[in-house]
């Protein structure tokens, strides 16, 4: 008791610590919660994955990574059969921060898109990282 007492503050830094690494693990969503822009090129390059915007279409005409298909997050499951046939292929989600991304995996993942991750940070992040952005 007298060691607790004693060492109050170095306990309580230690607990406030380990909270906000709890914190930012479950803020991300845990495993489901998305790839890194370095994983995503990796997946597109390696494995064919492919990059989805569910950007609203003037914020896709604005800016947008190379290559990526644009389907709203509000038409994602209308619009289906744009997506790949193959329900194995890695399926990468991008908005402009992640938030819609991530909605839009968990839809996926419904549909039997198991490898449907979205982008971390979203198109702020692949800038970020210097990665190709492309207009119109």
């Amino acid at each position: 008791m007298k060691f607790i007492i004693d060492n109050l503050a170095l306990i309580a830094i230690a607990v406030v610590s380990g909270g906000m690494l709890l914190w930012s693990s479950f803020s991300r969503g845990g495993g489901a919660g998305g790839v890194t822009t370095a994983e995503a090129v990796r997946l597109m390059n390696r494995e064919k994955g492919v990059m989805i915007d569910v950007c609203e279409t003037t914020e896709h005409a604005a800016g947008h990574c190379v290559g990526a298909r644009n389907i709203p997050l509000g038409e994602l499951e209308n619009r289906a059969a744009e997506l790949p046939k193959n329900k194995q292929t890695p399926v990468l989600l991008m908005c402009q921060s992640g938030a819609r991304a991530t909605r839009a995996a968990n839809t996926l993942r419904k549909l039997g898109y198991e490898r449907a991750v979205a982008v971390q940070g979203g198109l702020r992040a692949w800038r970020e990282a210097g990665l190709p952005v492309e207009k119109g």
